[in-house]
This record gives structure tokens, C-alpha cells and sequence, in this order.
């Protein structure tokens, strides 16, 4: 059986990251992905390191390598009439269409879903904006990663009591984003094949945001209060404790796991101390009590001696790892999550796969990102049967 989107073709306006990552979850089920940067620029993640470069001066983009694989990219400048028409002309023989557009911009350049269902009905448009594009007063403000973070509550809840609020991972809500964004284009293929029309799907990363923080949103509905960062109220222990040679991570969530706990430490007394017998009062004393005690016990032992202890006495932990770990992880390499993707000048590199796996479906491809604009021939002459003519029209007027 072939790629779950095979056949699906996809035109990307894109830049950044939430939807690179969206068209590149598509791109790796199979879908033709056709992206859009502009001339002699481009994407703006091209200019965004971590950098290597060769001993000819090649200089390959890993911010951009991350999110770009397996697509094709066609320039165009939206800003001219020229490069619009290019534009409707792929929308009609699109399936979907994802951009991430300053708020503002399709709207000026007449390139939103209302014009582009006029040429294909059939088309699925995916608009991925800080705060929506279907209402809302924050509707036109721009939004990078850390300003979702901090507005959903997320930021409120991560880092020390003591200390200013910090980020998560860095990219984290861009990621999340284009992730339900390509769920969303998935259930409206669906949808389509059912009614035979195409939909917008408005994609909200603060709206994804406070989906993700759904356990601060249920603890304020059902108690009033409101939670913050560095202190758990409800369940202990739950924190990354140190090791000989590092830090493990544990997590007791019931009596019962601390109960384990307290019997592989040899502190079977501490189960039915009232002190420590329940979550609450154990999350009371989680940093003054429960951090010296459990880190005594490791105090002697490795991250992997502890992490073996503790599942066998059927406490989930793991041992803290670094980026280094993870191309040594006999996990991941099994797994194959580390894909190997060849650069423009044919160095390999090792990059995140797609998490989804399927019993029948084919392993991503693993195609270098494209140089700027290296599929215009291919896509304008072999797709939409413009002659050799017309794009030497295109380029004069700057359009491609």
C-alpha cells in the first residue's frame, strides 16, 4: 500500500514554523507540497542557524533543513498581479492550501480562502495565526512562540516559585500548531470526500496553546484555584532527582507508586505516616523532605542502575537526557527516529522523523529540502503547462 496522501497536492505560503511543519508532516504521508517563498530571499528560516558550512563555502541551514524536507519550492513575489495569477492557477489544481501569513497580508493581496474557492471549490485552506483569523479582538497582532506561552498560562506554570516565568521548548507552540493543523486538513479531506466541498480551517496557536494547558484550565473550573509554577498541590514525588552521573526522573501520581517507592528506598514506615501517606501532604513536603531523602537513596547509584531499580519496582522513571544521548539511545535507534537527509551538496545529517507509524504505511522519504525556486520549471511548464515564453515574461517582470 502507498503513502496515506498520495495524490494530494499541496500549495504552501509559508515562512517559519508552524506551517513548514504542518506541509512537512503531510509531505512525509506522501503528499506533493509545493512551496511558495519569495525570489532571491525566500523562506526566512534559510538565513536561520544552527550553520554548516563546507570547504567550498556551501553554507547548509539546519533551521531551515528541520522543516522542509521532501518538498518542492517554486518562488513567487505575491506582490505583483503576475505572481498572484501563478498563484490561483495552483490553487486550482490544489487539494490544499496552508499559509502563515502576517495577519493582514492575504487580506491586502486578495490571496484568502473567499477568492481562492471561487477557482476551486474543492479546496481546503488552512490559515495558521497567532490568535485566529475568524474574530477576536487580538485577531491582527502578530504572535511568536514566547507571547502564546506566556498568554495561555503556560508560561505562568513552568519554572521556580521563586523566579520569573520561563519558556518551554523553544518552538514548542509553533510545533503543536502545525501538528493540529495537519490534523485538521486530515479530517477535512476526509470531510470532502464525504460532501464533495472544501473548507477554511482557522488555526489558532493561542487557541492550541490553552487545548495543551488543559490541566490549569480544569483545576481553576473545578477548585477556583489557580496553578503556578514550581509547586505541585496535588501529587508527589514528581520531579527529575539527582544520580551519581546525572538526574532521573520519576513520578508516583497514586499511594500505591509511593508505596513502591518507599519500600525500594527501605522506608516502608513512610506509607502510612501521615506526613507522606497521601499526595497533598507528600506535595507539601516534596522539596524540604521528599528531594534529600530520595536523593540520599541515588546518591550511590547511576542514572541507568537507578532507572532499573525503579522500574522493576514498578515506579516510572527515566534518566534526564541530552541531544548527545539521544543519537546513543538504543530506543531511538530501534525506532529509527533519527532519519538521515542528505544537504545540497550531498553532507548527511540526522534530523527528528514524523512520529505517526502504520502497520501499512510506507517509511517517509527522505528528500534534501529544495534549493530557492528549484522547482519552477518542473511545477510551472510540467504542472500548469506554461511554455518557455511565459516564464521568460514572469522573470522579467520580477514575478519569479
Amino acid at each position: 500500500m502507498g503513502a496515506p496522501l498520495k495524490g494530494i497536492r499541496v500549495v504552501a505560503m509559508e515562512q517559519y514554523m508552524s506551517a513548514p511543519y504542518c506541509t512537512m508532516l503531510l509531505a512525509d504521508a506522501g503528499a506533493e507540497v509545493i512551496k511558495i517563498e519569495q525570489p532571491k530571499r525566500g523562506d526566512p528560516r534559510r538565513g536561520i542557524g544552527p550553520f554548516a558550512t563546507d570547504s567550498e563555502g556551501n553554507k547548509t541551514s539546519g533551521g531551515f533543513m528541520a522543516y522542509n524536507r521532501n518538498k518542492k519550492s517554486v518562488t513567487l513575489d505575491l506582490q505583483k498581479p503576475e505572481g498572484r495569477r501563478v498563484l490561483f492557477d495552483l490553487a486550482r489544481v490544489a487539494d490544499v492550501v496552508v499559509e502563515n501569513l502576517r495577519p493582514g497580508v492575504v487580506e491586502k493581496l486578495r490571496t484568502g480562502y473567499e477568492e481562492m474557492r471561487r477557482v476551486n471549490p474543492r479546496l481546503i485552506y488552512a490559515a495558521i495565526s497567532g490568535f485566529g483569523r475568524s474574530g477576536g479582538p487580538y485577531r491582527q497582532r502578530p504572535a511568536f512562540d514566547i507571547v502564546v506561552e506566556a498568554m495561555s498560562g503556560i508560561m505562568n506554570i513552568v519554572g521556580f516559585e521563586d523566579r520569573e516565568p520561563i519558556t518551554t521548548l523553544y518552538g514548542m507552540p509553533d510545533i503543536y500548531s502545525g501538528l493540529v493543523a495537519a490534523y485538521g486538513i486530515t479530517l477535512a479531506l476526509l470531510q470532502r470526500g464525504v460532501t464533495g466541498e472544501g473548507q477554511f480551517l482557522d488555526i489558532s496557536m493561542y487557541d492550541s496553546m490553552i487545548s495543551l494547558n488543559e490541566r490549569s484550565v480544569v483545576t481553576h473550573s473545578f477548585t477556583g484555584e489557580v496553578p503556578s509554577r514550581g509547586r505541585e498541590k496535588f501529587a508527589a514525588p514528581r520531579a527529575a532527582f539527582k544520580a551519581r552521573d546525572g538526574y532521573v526522573a520519576l513520578s508516583c501520581p497514586t499511594d500505591d507508586m509511593w508505596a513502591r517507592l518507599a519500600r525500594l528506598m527501605g522506608r516502608e514506615e513512610l506509607i502510612t505516616d501521615p506526613a507522606t501517606a497521601t499526595g497533598p501532604a507528600r506535595a507539601e513536603r516534596a522539596e524540604s523532605f521528599l528531594r534529600p531523602l530520595i536523593e540520599e537513596w541515588l546518591a550511590d547509584k547511576s542514572r541507568e542502575e537507578a532507572t532499573q531499580l525503579l522500574l522493576a519496582g514498578g515506579v516510572p522513571a527515566g534518566p534526564v537526557q541530552t541531544a548527545e544521548d539521544l543519537f546513543h539511545c538504543p530506543q531511538v535507534a530501534e525506532r529509527g527516529m533519527l532519519l538521515e537527509i542528505q544537504d545540497e551538496v550531498g553532507r548527511s545529517w540526522k534530523i527528528a522523523r514524523t512520529p505517526v507509524r502504520g502497520s501499512a504505511m510506507p517509511e517517509p522519504n527522505t528528500s534534501r529540502p529544495p534549493r530557492l525556486g528549484e522547482h519552477n520549471e518542473e511545477i510551472l511548464i510540467g504542472l500548469l503547462g506554461y511554455d518557455a515564453a511565459r516564464l521568460d515574461e514572469l522573470r522579467s517582470v520580477g514575478a519569479i
